[in-house]
């Protein structure tokens, strides 16, 4: 896993990537925001969907639902980009649509988009 710490707009975000899955759980997710917030103050993340568990995007698992309940009462803004096109669950595609609406987390396509989002959140 790297962490790469960029600012944008006097805001600081943790951009994670990697090789391997870093985020598997609720624990792990809590545990990589609580890092890149008591390091570096960074309470906005970037992260690659490359390096998040399958098992997030199968929403009947309930590891999205309890990884963004997390970051909430955290205070954590996340932006996960990727390709989703593969994805065909439609209550996948809701929760994304009602994420990208939101200002706390959101699912895009590019690492530039992520940190844009996160840099204009409120």
């Amino acid at each position: 896993m790297q962490i790469e710490y960029i600012k944008e707009n006097s805001v600081t975000i943790a951009v994670v990537t990697g090789e391997e899955k870093v985020v598997t759980d609720a624990a792990s997710a809590l545990e990589l925001a609580m890092s890149a917030k008591y390091e570096t103050g960074a309470d906005r993340l970037a992260i690659d969907k490359r390096v998040i568990a399958e098992d997030f995007f199968i929403l009947s698992t309930g590891m999205a639902g309890e990884i963004l309940q997390k970051f909430i009462n955290y205070h954590v803004k996340a932006a996960i980009w990727g390709d989703y096109a593969r994805y065909t669950s439609k209550p996948l595609k809701d929760f994304i649509y009602e994420s990208n609406k939101g200002r706390d987390f959101f699912f895009v396509e590019t690492k530039e988009e992520a940190l844009r989002k996160l840099a204009e959140a409120k």
